[in-house]
């Protein structure tokens, strides 16, 4: 890597690590490619894998309109999951190890088959696919009050915070998406819902598209891997201790609760 990319990355890992923000790298750095932004991101992955972490899938994040519209980034995102970003359901996760968190909803799909772009199909998705769980995911940025571009996200392994899966999985013949909604839920409270058509129109062309997008990166998707395909709504934000409930029709519930 260039000299300044190791920068940021420094920088970006040093925020994640003690739970502070920085100022966006674009501020700084508006010329920073998407290729970038993209070696930083997996400069970082390879500094925490190399400490001992593990690799265990990829997001799409920023795939809903109403998110694009939410945080004024008008293109998706992705990033890497690692083992230390899971959280067990119905255990508690302590809000202080993020900055500024959002809960987001979404169904995740456990792969069976090895993915890799730039050619896949929705045919090569439900193939490879083994099952779908619901999923909490908390994304958190690393810079101050989210101000964001597609770089800076890029650079901060698409604002991944943490990740719940859910333990009822269904196998894609079991699950109609066209018609499933999903809905967040505070101690209770709806606090918003959506379809899972948001996703791309199905979250099944949202696997294809980002598996192609990464093989840009040779990043292909292995067997076991859990791949998170964007939220069906927008972000709420995750700033008090709650029971946090993530529910599909037709495919179950996931929840945590917030301390």
């Amino acid at each position: 890597m260039q000299h300044d990319l190791t920068e940021i990355a420094d920088a970006i890992e040093a925020a994640r690590q003690a739970h502070k923000a920085i100022p966006p790298i674009t501020d700084t750095r508006p010329d920073l490619t998407l290729a970038d932004a993209m070696a930083v991101q997996q400069h970082n992955v390879q500094r925490r894998t190399a400490a001992g972490d593990r690799l265990v899938g990829y997001k799409l994040g920023n795939i809903a309109k109403v998110m694009q519209e939410a945080f004024g980034v008008g293109q998706p995102d992705y990033g890497h999951l690692l083992a230390s970003d899971f959280h067990f359901e119905n255990l508690p996760v302590r809000l202080d190890r993020f900055i500024e968190p959002y809960a987001e909803v979404e169904p995740a799909f456990l792969l069976k088959d090895r993915l890799e772009g730039p050619h896949v199909t929705v045919a090569d998705v439900l193939r490879a696919t083994e099952y779908v769980v619901p999923a909490i995911e908390i994304i958190d940025s690393r810079f101050t009050d989210w101000r964001i571009q597609i770089g800076d996200t890029l650079a901060d392994n698409g604002s991944v915070g943490g990740i719940v899966l859910g333990t009822t999985p269904r196998t894609l013949r079991e699950i109609d998406f066209s018609s499933m909604t999903g809905e967040l839920r505070y101690d209770g409270e709806r606090v918003g819902s959506g379809p899972a058509s948001a996703v791309l129109g199905n979250p099944v062309a949202a696997i294809a598209w980002v598996a192609n997008e990464l093989s840009q990166y040779g990043i292909a998707f292995e067997p076991g891997q859990v791949i998170l395909p964007g939220s069906c709504l927008e972000a709420v934000p995750l700033q008090r201790a709650a029971v946090v409930t993530a529910e599909f029709n037709g495919l179950g519930k996931v929840e945590f609760q917030a301390v």
